[in-house]
């Protein structure tokens, strides 16, 4: 009894540690009270009359979005709480904490190569825990600062996913960022860290043979299954319609950016169509066009599979690596299915479905 209440104190002390570093548990998804949560979606809203600063959020307990009360750019909101053991770690660095920031937008003075993959994101991680965070933000964090927002993120819509999961998961991460062939901009990890994630962050990495994907599950810390999808430049084909449909089975709709030189257009010449959303439409807000959101996801019609992707369907980025992680959470599904306020027939179609002005 004694040598256990002794561990535990032990414990506790070296956990707040000198000058109270980082604990060992610290590296997790968390919400806007700071709570520590498995996984969570933020939506950001476009500026059209609010700042852009306004978000939705959905984690597991949520049951589908919620308006945050806070705005993204908040120190103590959900973005900043998740990011503050790398936060923590510019100010004083601690032993046993590594992280990788990648990006084809990075923030100044950086320059991604169009080699590397179309793709945004954060990794951290210690021992024990770390989080992906993947987004579609550009200059998003910024570098090396406590001000971690971008102004140049207002104007767009954007979405970020982040996911808690043990250490371990991270030498399947650091793999499938080597496909996505991600530019990582700036990065610090122990030498002691896995070599699959070293290498991304030493942009000293990519695929060498077929095949040019890769899907892999990832399991959550709480035991939820994600899926990550990822293509690498040499795959040469459109994520959405050559890689992720072709597992889901569905009728895929999927939303990138409405600003692009040479866009795809809605696919129905495969057995399960792919099919460009134009507009959505939050809760009873005003809907709003894809000219103003620079998300990428997708959903199928009946709910079951949504993905937080990098990548648009544009005519250049089938040469692009790029990725997407996804979930067959029914409720995620619905949540992103209402979402859909217009889609892009196929050219034969020439009627739209019931969808076109679904409400949440």
């Amino acid at each position: 009894m004694k040598m256990g209440r002794y561990r535990t104190i032990t414990g506790f002390l070296s956990c707040v540690g000198i000058l109270l570093q980082v604990c060992d548990s610290d590296v997790k998804c968390r919400n806007d009270n700071g709570k520590e949560v498995d996984w969570y979606i933020l939506y950001k809203l476009p500026n059209l009359n609010n700042g852009g600063l306004l978000y939705l959020y959905m984690d597991d307990s949520t049951n589908g979005w919620q308006l945050s009360e806070q705005q993204i750019n908040s120190k103590s909101a959900t973005l900043a709480n998740t990011l503050k053991p790398l936060l923590d770690f510019y100010k004083k660095k601690n032993e046993g904490f590594g992280y990788m920031l990648y990006s084809d937008q990075p923030p100044d003075p950086y320059v991604a190569p169009a080699s590397f993959g179309h793709s945004k994101g954060v990794v951290m991680l210690n021992r024990e825990t770390g989080v992906w965070l993947s987004h579609s933000t550009p200059k998003f964090p910024r570098y090396r600062s406590q001000d971690f927002w971008p102004t140049s993120g207002n104007a767009n819509a954007q979405t970020f996913m982040c996911v808690t999961y043990s250490y371990n998961a991270f030498k399947e991460i650091g793999l499938q960022l080597m496909y996505i062939h991600a530019y990582s901009y700036d990065s610090e990890l122990p030498k002691t860290f896995y070599n699959e994630l070293q290498c991304v962050a030493q942009r000293s990495c990519y695929p060498k043979k077929e095949p040019w994907f890769r899907v892999v599950t990832l399991t959550s810390l709480k035991g939820t299954n994600f899926h990550s999808f990822v293509k690498y430049k040499r795959f040469g084909d459109d994520l959405y319609s050559g890689l992720i449909v072709n597992s889901v089975k569905q009728t895929l709709y999927v939303k990138s950016w409405g600003k692009m030189r040479h866009p795809l257009p809605s696919n129905c010449s495969i057995p399960h169509h792919v099919l460009n959303i134009t507009a959505v439409r939050p809760f009873n807000m005003q809907p709003f066009s894809n000219t103003v959101d620079h998300s990428k996801w997708c959903v199928t019609a009946d709910g079951g599979w949504t993905c937080i992707a990098d990548m648009n369907r544009e005519k250049s980025q089938m040469g692009r690596g790029g990725g997407a992680i996804c979930t067959n959470d029914v409720v995620v599904g619905e949540a992103f299915y209402a979402l859909i306020a217009k889609y892009e027939p196929c050219k034969r179609e020439h009627h739209h479905s019931n969808a076109e002005h679904r409400e949440l």
